[in-house]
């Protein structure tokens, strides 16, 4: 049996999930405006491994949100990850943060614009088509009121970043799917183990999550 360790802290949801052949077992997040990822990430592992009764021998790999996302977020859940693969010796799996967030939807008749707020007017995005498949990759952009605005398709928006985009996205074929908020680590599952099984693994001693920015210090 391939059980799965999913782990999602690319944004304020703290989320770890067990998966047995692609389909969520259990599941423990928080999402908390002051990032409390170092203090419960630990903690849900060990609980989530108790629960399910299952053993770390158990498992046959773990895979964690690569970005973009927080800095802070993504560091430390890379961090955790790592530690464990290389103490269980078992593969890492690198998951695009925004496929994952993508595929909390259900189905539309359009096209999916999965954002990550970074800040102000900026955001990180990208674009997949109904079924889920990337047709634009990632970018950093400052949302204006003429963003997207070549696309004529029905586009559902989903994340963190609907409240600030709504004051300049507002044309008749923008749809803000406002119950989706944060990646999670449900929905790593599926994608999670299509990798394990392609054998689509990463060097856990030089994976680096995808940050898109540098760091900057608050002044």
């Amino acid at each position: 049996m391939s059980y799965i360790l999913n782990i999602e802290t690319a944004t304020k949801n703290c989320s770890v999930s067990l998966a047995l052949e692609g389909s969520t077992v259990i599941c423990k997040e928080i999402a908390d405006i002051g990032y409390s990822h170092a203090e419960r990430l630990h903690v849900f592992i060990s609980e989530i491994i108790t629960e399910s009764g299952i053993l770390f021998s158990d498992l046959k790999a773990i895979a964690v949100s690569s970005g973009p996302g927080s800095y802070t977020g993504l560091r430390i859940g890379v961090s955790a990850v790592k530690g464990l693969c290389f103490a269980l010796n078992i593969p890492m799996i690198s998951i695009d943060t925004l496929s994952s967030l993508a595929n909390q939807v259900c189905e539309v008749d359009g096209l999916i614009i999965p954002m990550i707020d970074a800040r102000r007017m900026e955001v990180y995005s990208a674009i997949f088509d109904a079924n889920k498949k990337i047709i634009r990759n990632v970018q950093a952009e400052v949302l204006t009121e003429n963003s997207f605005e070549s696309i004529i398709e029905k586009i559902y928006f989903v994340g963190d970043s609907s409240d600030k985009a709504k004051t300049v996205l507002n044309r008749s074929n923008f749809i803000f799917l406002e119950q989706i908020i944060y990646p999670s680590s449900q929905n790593m599952s599926l994608l999670s183990y299509q990798k394990f099984n392609n054998n689509e693994f990463v060097d856990v001693a030089y994976f680096e999550p995808y940050y898109l920015k540098d760091f900057m210090f608050a002044k």
